[in-house]
């Protein structure tokens, strides 16, 4: 029996540091040890599969316990029991799509806190645009940055959906959420240490990943074909066919995007499909 590891880290990573490979004939995880591979962000929040969320202790258990059907589902395939769903991929919340509702995906507004960036200010907010701007490109949906509440911009902050803000030490470069986040947790982190050598990534590139997921899109490689080094589970529904040079796939786990964080003509496919038609 094959049992791929969870890969948990603490956010998006530089491609430098990868996870963990495929383990053959090893028991899963104890839910012990699942707790132990999250880390808790500056906010409180659990951060799993690298810059996902579990808003409380009970999310974490649901996604354990997503983890533990998984394995049953691998191990119940190699014996010819059944088989294992096969992508730009969809997070899947209570056996529906993570998406937002076709009025709300064309007004995804977010403040840029002016307090926490300072000097950097100017250069989130220009990232935000761009990378905003691709997935606009991409489906029909629709960012907006309302800077009238960049001078408020917390995650109390009810007249956005979504805040940016800028924290130190946090261990990953950046993390956001999926639609189906409280507001509490709808914040994209930037860590401070995006702001230095992250060559060949931009803070762009960055943000295109992180927009990804506010969208629902999970990450790529924890699909089978990318060989099981950075899997995280089978909560997820497939929009295309695999892409390891996706915008949402770690190029440490087999990616093969060597650049900067680009969305691929079938990541721009999967999002319409989700989406519709820019």
């Amino acid at each position: 029996m094959k049992i791929a590891a969870l890969c948990v880290a603490v956010g998006l990573v530089l491609p430098t540091i990868g996870c963990s490979g495929e383990q053959e004939d090893v028991a899963p995880l104890t839910w012990e040890e699942f707790q132990a591979q999250a880390t808790v962000d500056p906010g409180g929040t659990y951060v799993v599969n690298g810059d996902e969320l579990a808003e409380n202790l009970d999310q974490l258990h649901d996604a354990y316990q997503n983890y533990l059907a998984t394995v049953d589902a691998e191990e119940a395939a190699e014996n010819g029991i059944g088989t294992i769903e096969q992508g730009l991929i969809v997070n899947r919340v209570g056996g529906r799509d993570d998406k937002w509702s076709a009025s709300a995906a064309l007004n995804i507004t977010y403040c840029v806190s002016q307090s926490s960036f300072g000097s950097r200010f100017n250069s989130v907010v220009s990232a935000m645009s761009g990378a905003s701007g691709a997935w606009e490109g991409a489906a029909h949906v629709n960012f907006v940055h309302s800077s009238g509440q960049d001078g408020n911009c917390t995650r109390n902050n009810n007249s956005v959906v979504f805040n940016v803000r800028q924290v130190s030490g946090a261990g990953f470069l950046a993390r956001s959420f999926f639609p189906s986040s409280s507001r509490r947790n709808r914040e994209v982190l930037i860590d401070s240490t995006s702001f230095g050598n992250i060559s060949p990534w931009t803070l762009t590139g960055v943000l295109r990943h992180e927009l990804g997921h506010t969208l629902g899109f999970r990450h790529e490689h924890t699909r089978p074909e990318a060989g099981g080094v950075c899997f995280e589970d089978n909560n997820w529904r497939a929009l295309t066919t695999y892409d390891s040079s996706s915008v949402m796939h770690y190029p440490q786990c087999n990616g093969t995007q060597g650049g900067d964080l680009v969305l691929t003509t079938r990541d721009r496919q999967g999002a319409a499909a989700l989406y519709g038609s820019p």
